[in-house]
């Protein structure tokens, strides 16, 4: 299936832009009359026949919507620190689109090497990666801002999840915090069925040197964890090289967010960013199974 998109869509018709006009005709050489599909970045097909084959601003007629196309049922925010090569960072975008995130928030860390981003080319890279992956929602980048003014403003009833490397905190391996049967109804998984939504056992950590470290759950540990988080909104922090400053850390745990460990591996930045929404794709995709 190929799709097109635009933003230009009002009284049943659709109008693309002179780049996907181009791709449209003079590559794909589509002409009038063709069935062509189109997506509104919002979550929409469009199922279209086009009536205008004109390389500079084809138009069409939309004959079939279907809302909901591609969608994974959680609203994933990724917060990710930008690399000081940006090439990874790139390649971050476009992996986390294809396996499903619907914002992504480059953020800039005490500890952060890169500190200008343009975000421009990161929006047209989602944008490829969301018609590749056959979904309809276009991963919304936001502006760059600080490590600090994320961690303070993200949604109080969002479950938040930082991902570092300090040896001297617990950290929740994140398939706990993602597998709950308790949880099911909301699409989110935490770590025992039997206990209430928002509830997560305190893990010994088991660490070894720098990097993401294992977890495993203590046995003799008796306090949880209350994240009081919404059914299904999900944040993620990811840091830089040079991972969160303890100041950053201890502001995030301040304010609700949950560290959590990525495995034993010690993980670039965009590869612990890859992992982590792959965690959450296929937790939902767990439970999709068992409906």
């Amino acid at each position: 299936m190929e799709l097109f998109y635009s933003e230009d869509i009002s009284g049943g018709r659709v109008r693309l832009d002179a780049d996907e006009s181009t791709h449209c005709v003079r590559v794909l050489r589509h002409r009038a009359g063709d069935e062509i599909s189109v997506i509104d970045g919002r979550g929409t097909l469009l199922r279209c026949i086009l009536e205008i084959a004109d390389a500079k601003g084809a138009e069409a007629r939309v004959v079939e919507e279907t809302p909901g196309f591609g969608a994974h049922p959680y609203h994933l925010t990724m917060a990710v620190c930008p690399t000081k090569n940006l090439d990874r960072y790139e390649w971050f975008v476009e992996k986390a689109t294809e396996i499903g995130v619907d914002v992504i928030a480059p953020v800039i860390g005490d500890r952060s090497e890169r500190r200008v981003l343009k975000t421009e080319r990161l929006h047209r890279l989602a944008l490829s990666a969301a018609k590749q992956s056959l979904k309809a929602v276009v991963p919304q980048i936001q502006q760059v801002c600080s490590v600090r003014d994320f961690i303070a403003s993200a949604p109080a009833d969002a479950l938040k999840l930082i991902c570092y490397c300090f040896d001297d905190v617990e950290r929740i391996p994140i398939s706990g915090v993602l597998r709950s049967e308790a949880a099911a109804a909301a699409n989110l998984r935490f770590a025992h069925p039997s206990q209430p939504i928002g509830w997560v056992p305190p893990v010994h950590e088991t660490t070894g040197g720098h990097g993401f470290a294992g977890s495993t759950a203590s046995d003799s540990a008796e306090q949880t964890i209350k994240t009081g988080c919404d059914q299904n909104r999900i944040a993620i922090l990811i840091g830089p090289e040079g991972d969160f400053s303890p100041e950053e850390a201890t502001l995030a745990r301040e304010n609700g967010w949950i560290p959590v460990s990525l495995g034993e591996s010690r993980l670039r930045t965009e590869t612990a960013a890859v992992v982590a929404a792959t965690a959450v794709y296929l937790s939902a995709d767990g439970e999709d199974e068992k409906r």
